[in-house]
């Protein structure tokens, strides 16, 4: 089979592309300029070219991209996206009605969502790792931090959305703080959406606008939701964690933004995700994954790389590690703060413990969770 692989500037196109390769495809990869950000037509003109020099069983990229869908559509041939961002407002567009699309999502509630709205091109498939390259690196577990978090903590100034509604009424901004605050507390269930109130919302339309358009069946409320406010309690509940956590223990903090100054938090400033990455992972005692709130149901993309690297895990609550794990024994969630500083007062002491949970998960993910793996449950959903 000939694929043709639309690559942007995401995570795992390497790991993926050797994946298609390692099961016999033929992988022809090209560049698609910025991604979302790439001009519909300039996009489509890229890919129609290539189209039209060699037939391809199917296109597939990470995330979704309605202008690719139209083109395949149009061409007759199918269209594998595989979804690992949530929330992804491209999903939200009525480009997924087209019969071309296999979009698989990793966020179950949304796919669930979407299967209830009469979506019957959305399917369901968890992220991955790969095994063989976090096997050659070896990662050596030599513990040399106490905590790491890898990630964003929403300081740059593109992810500051919150604070454009500094103007708006003062009721209407002590509700949302107090509901942004609420929801910080409450982990497994997120009511953001069903909170946006009609006067509430005119207020926030007032003075920050969404761009709504024929092209997209998601509510205003929906992006205020998961763009802003989700976003706003994934800020403030990282900065805390790392605040509390810096002053007790001291912090390995890995992220974009290098102006992020927290006491006891040693800010090393953005890493390579496949150089660095796994070795953190593996070299850390205990690893933190704090899942942006938008993520419904699902395993964010670092937790899967933290076991798979051969790293203990420690995570908030996401109902489909239950799925996939055993609490305790592959990997450790918490419920609230007070917990989450017990567990790490207690696998910080219990060594033997700890990296006996450590080497559970890493067996489970590289066994049960690869790339070739889900290449397999792609192709026998797109047969049928």
């Amino acid at each position: 089979m000939k694929v043709l692989f639309i690559e942007w500037n995401s995570y795992c196109n390497e790991d993926m592309r050797s994946a298609l390769i390692a099961k016999g495809y033929s992988v022809r990869a090209i560049p698609f300029p910025d991604g979302v950000r790439t001009r519909a037509d300039d996009a489509g003109r890229i890919l129609c070219r290539e189209l039209e020099k060699g037939e391809y069983d199917f296109v597939f990229s990470f995330n979704y991209f309605p202008t690719i869908s139209e083109i395949c559509q149009k061409a007759g041939i199918k269209y594998l996206s595989w979804v690992y961002d949530s929330p992804h407002i491209q999903v939200y567009s009525y480009t997924v009605l087209n019969t071309c699309n296999y979009i698989f999502l990793f966020d179950y509630g949304v796919y669930e969502e979407l299967r209830q709205a009469g979506i019957s091109t959305v399917h369901y498939l968890p992220l991955a790792v790969n095994a063989k390259r976090l096997a050659r690196r070896n990662n050596r577990n030599n513990l040399l931090v106490d905590i790491s978090f890898v990630g964003s903590l929403y300081t740059e100034q593109k992810h500051r959305i919150y604070n454009k509604f500094e103007n708006i009424s003062p009721y209407a901004k002590g509700y949302l703080n107090a509901i942004v605050q609420v929801q910080k507390g409450i982990y497994g269930q997120n009511f953001l959406k069903e909170l946006m109130r009609p006067d509430i919302l005119e207020e926030l339309q007032r003075v920050y606008p969404t761009d709504p358009n024929a092209l997209t069946a998601m509510s205003p409320e929906a992006v205020y939701a998961d763009y802003v406010f989700n976003r706003q309690v994934t800020a403030m509940e990282r900065w805390e964690i790392l605040t509390l956590l810096g002053k007790k223990y001291g912090v390995q903090l890995c992220t974009s933004d290098g102006s992020v100054n927290i006491p006891g938090v040693r800010n090393q400033g953005a890493v390579d995700y496949y150089r660095d990455m796994p070795d953190i992972f593996a070299n850390s005692k205990i690893n933190l994954n704090i899942t942006l709130r938008s993520i419904r149901t699902g395993i964010p993309l670092r937790a899967w790389d933290i076991m798979g690297s051969g790293g203990f895990l420690l995570t908030n609550f996401q109902q489909e590690f239950l799925n996939y794990f055993e609490p305790n024994t592959d990997f450790v969630y918490y419920d609230d703060y007070t917990d989450l500083v017990a567990k790490i007062d207690y696998y910080l002491t219990y060594e033997k413990e700890r990296r006996e949970i450590a080497a559970n998960g890493c067996e489970k993910v590289r066994n049960g969770h690869t790339y070739e793996k889900r290449v397999d449950e792609m192709i026998r959903t797109v047969r049928g």
